[in-house]
């Protein structure tokens, strides 16, 4: 039996895997490389290769530099400012966050948007009284079109251009997507508010997302923090001039305590000693703070607790667990613990305790302040458990955060490098991910757990099935039964058959596989009717990316559907018409742009 054969063959089974879909996507894409291996179709070398190409790093760094802008709270802001300006009617509402999720799925990929997007996107729509299965499958549609927006959009994107390099006919530059993309999105976002109320289905979800966006309110509120908070700024002429946060004396002010000192900036001052103009953030009864003020020269606001998440410090909700070691610890409001912490109020059976000592029991609930570094080291503290992840709040409760500023312009150097094309992608990629760590955008474990290995490890491990398909001829056996069936000089025809078999192997197979099995035979069907490698390429991009018929096509599709409610037949519906849109566009502009 032949290479060719062989290999058709590997493929044909790594397909039956996929939609069986018992076996992760990465073991079966190990699976067939392991399988090349142990046929003779490819040397040990060639079969470990993969991992070694350039589109693999590059697809690698793109995690790492997603996640730096999604950890600094740019994703947060960009939604917070769209919807502010958005108002709470559905339709721009709709639009606006579709148009969003577009946006910064072509920055950060389609999976880093819908995940910094969901819980906004949630809490919105029951704002609104509009269930979330109404907003949640535009958002991804939208965002799969906004894939298309850039080559960094997608993998396929990455994918195509360097399967058109390698064909002789030169990469795609940096926006050739956008041609398509932009009519994509369009046509997608116009689609989802004419007819999404009448083909998406009306359920909720059985769990509904927790609104971290307004986390400040809901411990205010629960919490029902007695004596509030004050901001006391410092004075030209206070006592308090010179002095650190440890040597002030409240003695002589029973109940007031201090959660910490700021700057005229926000940013936390533990150590320094005070100077004019930094502010007090404290709590107590108002008489003693009143006495505290006219004492020591301050000038005296109320603050919510949503003052207390900053850039640099938060606020968490903790429970006391069975048999932690702090179970008979005594602790009371304004107690520190260790440097950083304070412990802000104590509940006990959803009851505040006031400002009285109490010897914690189990299940007791405390609301901890300090900074988000320390808050982060609390949630591998056994003796503890965190309500919710002190991450999690960064991202949703205080939009552009810490060197949020530095991951954007690392973001648009990048975009500019890769643009220019004055290196190649996968070393614009690595200066952009070394940059975050550099820079402690993202430290060096963050970024490791940015990393989608699976997605890594499926290219890497099916790049090599993809060069034995093209190599041995199996690409050519599959394209001539294309050619034969379409017939030479029907260009038109051949767009529409490659793209009928690439969106429907992509509902049950992951679209990066699939656009990684059926370039090689696309280029050769093109070769094979004497048409221009690029146009049915870029048809291919589109394809690829229309995996909108099923959950299991896309991780964000995925995402989307418990938080929304959704069955696995209800994504067709939608689907389809947003299918044979792109279809209508692929046809039409393809042509017009990259002649055949």
């Amino acid at each position: 039996m032949d290479d060719g054969t062989l290999s058709l063959i590997i493929l044909g089974l790594a397909v039956v895997l996929f939609v069986w879909n018992r076996l992760p996507v990465d073991v079966v894409a190990v699976l067939v490389a392991l399988a090349l291996w142990a046929t003779g179709v490819l040397g040990f070398t060639d079969v470990l290769a993969g991992f070694g190409d350039p589109v693999v790093i590059f697809i690698a760094t793109l995690f790492v530099v997603s996640e730096g802008v999604d950890s600094t709270g740019v994703t947060a802001w960009a939604g917070q400012t769209i919807v502010r300006y958005a108002g709470t009617t559905r339709t721009r509402l709709l639009i606006a966050v579709t148009a969003l999720c577009a946006v910064l799925s072509a920055l950060i990929t389609l999976n880093g948007a819908v995940a910094a997007l969901l819980p906004l996107v949630v809490m919105l729509a029951i704002r609104i009284g509009q269930p979330p299965s109404q907003m949640l499958m535009p958002l991804t549609f939208a965002g799969s079109a906004g894939s298309l927006l850039m080559l960094t959009g997608t993998p396929v994107n990455i994918i195509v251009s360097e399967a058109a390099s390698d064909a002789g006919a030169g990469p795609f530059p940096f926006f050739a997507f956008a041609v398509v993309g932009v009519p994509l999105v369009i046509g997608t976002i116009a689609i989802s508010v004419l007819l999404g109320p009448k083909l998406l289905p009306v359920t909720r979800p059985a769990h509904p997302a927790a609104d971290l966006a307004v986390h400040a309110e809901t411990l205010d509120v629960h919490y029902a923090l007695q004596d509030g908070f004050y901001r006391l700024q410092v004075r030209d002429l206070s006592p308090f001039l010179g002095q650190s946060v440890r040597e002030l004396d409240l003695t002589a002010y029973p109940g007031v305590a201090i959660v910490g000192v700021q700057d005229g900036q926000g940013h936390n001052r533990t150590d320094a000693a005070i100077d004019a103009g930094d502010v007090l953030v404290v709590t107590g009864p108002s008489d003693k703070i009143s006495s505290l003020v006219v004492d020591n020269l301050l000038a005296v606001s109320m603050t919510p607790v949503e003052d207390l998440l900053t850039r640099d410090s938060g606020v968490v909700e903790a429970v006391i667990p069975p048999r932690s070691a702090l179970v008979g610890e005594t602790v009371f409001p304004g107690m520190h613990r260790g440097h950083d912490l304070v412990i802000i109020a104590v509940q006990r059976m959803g009851k505040d305790r006031g400002n009285r000592h109490t010897q914690l029991a189990e299940g007791d609930a405390l609301l901890v302040h300090g900074p988000w570094e320390t808050l982060d080291e609390l949630s591998r503290d056994r003796d503890i458990l965190l309500v919710d992840s002190p991450e999690l709040v960064r991202r949703q409760a205080v939009p552009w955060g810490p060197k949020a500023s530095i991951a954007v312009a690392i973001l648009a150097a990048m975009v500019v490098l890769l643009a220019t094309g004055a290196v190649p992608p996968a070393m614009a990629g690595l200066l952009a991910a070394t940059a975050m760590v550099l820079t402690r955008v993202v430290g060096p474990a963050q970024a490791y757990r940015a990393i989608s290995w699976q997605i890594v490890v499926l290219i890497g491990a099916l790049i090599p099935l993809s060069g034995a398909i093209q190599s041995s001829g199996g690409a050519d056996r599959i394209a001539d039964l294309i050619v034969d069936a379409v017939g030479s000089g029907r260009p038109y025809l051949l767009l529409l058959a490659l793209f009928v078999v690439t969106a429907a192997l992509g509902q049950m197979v992951s679209n990066t596989a699939t656009v990684l099995i059926v370039a090689p035979i696309a280029v050769a069907a093109a070769e094979g009717t004497g048409t221009n490698v690029k146009p049915v390429l870029m048809l291919i991009a589109v394809a690829g990316a229309a995996s909108l018929l099923t959950p299991i096509s896309t991780p964000a599709n995925m995402m989307i559907m418990s938080p929304a409610g959704y069955r696995f037949g209800d994504y067709w519906k939608l689907g389809l018409v947003v299918m044979a849109w792109w279809l209508l566009t692929a046809i039409i502009i393809v042509p017009l742009v990259w002649s055949f």
